[in-house]
């Protein structure tokens, strides 16, 4: 019987990768990677010459159950993403279950998170949170800001450059404009940049700084 090893990968800095990670890296027999292209350059940076498959949203419904089959006849396989940790808004959740319900071993490695160093770096409270990801982009987006306008806990949002003004306006239209966020973008890279305020202010920031690069955004729960 092989084994899925779960391996999260820099969000940024090449260099936030564990020792271990790069060793499971080298060992085992292949890498399913989300994009071949993007991670060839993490790969080529540490020496990696394991053979990379790729693996994404758009063929793992059709993929998954062989590769499950090849891990029972001992193959070992380690799940890689464009950055952060696999099956967090990224592909990795099916493969995972399917592993698990044919008795093939899963372990997945600590690491690399986009929104963990955010929260922390919000400010805001992180005793308790919840992670919603990418809001819905058409189907169910006002119905799920509407409900979220009602929780108590710290959010957490990702977004992409191209929606992030539309993102910020709506939640301060569901929200409130007073209520407090924060919005991290290209963490761990050279540009990486918190900005924090009310709703208003960081739609207005965005407004007249065009957003570069992926974000997150960190909502202050309703009093």
């Amino acid at each position: 019987m092989g084994k899925l090893y779960v391996v999260p990968t820099p969000v940024g800095n090449l260099e936030d990768i564990t020792l271990r990670a790069i060793k499971v890296l080298k060992e085992c027999d292949v890498i399913l990677a989300e994009d071949t292209r993007t991670s060839s350059v993490l790969i080529k940076h540490y020496g990696i010459e394991t053979r990379m498959q790729s693996y994404h949203k758009f063929n793992e419904h059709k993929t998954t159950a062989h590769l499950v089959e090849r891990m029972k006849s001992g193959e070992v396989f380690a799940l890689i993403s464009d950055a952060g940790t696999p099956a967090i808004s990224d592909p990795g959740y099916l493969l995972v279950r399917d592993c698990i319900t044919a008795g093939v071993e899963v372990e997945c490695l600590p690491g690399a998170t986009a929104f963990v160093p955010a929260l922390v770096e919000s400010g805001l409270p992180n005793d308790r949170f919840c992670f919603e990801g990418f809001l819905p982009q058409k189907k169910g987006r006002q119905t799920r800001l509407k409900l979220l306008s009602e929780e108590t806990r710290t959010m957490i949002f990702y977004e992409s450059p191209y929606r992030v003004i539309k993102t910020l306006s709506q939640l301060a239209e569901n929200m409130g404009n007073d209520r407090y966020a924060s919005v991290s973008r290209e963490i761990s890279k050279m540009y990486a940049e918190t900005v924090r305020g009310t709703l208003e202010e960081l739609t207005n920031h965005f407004k007249e700084n065009e957003p570069r690069g992926e974000f997150v955004i960190i909502v202050k729960g309703k009093d």
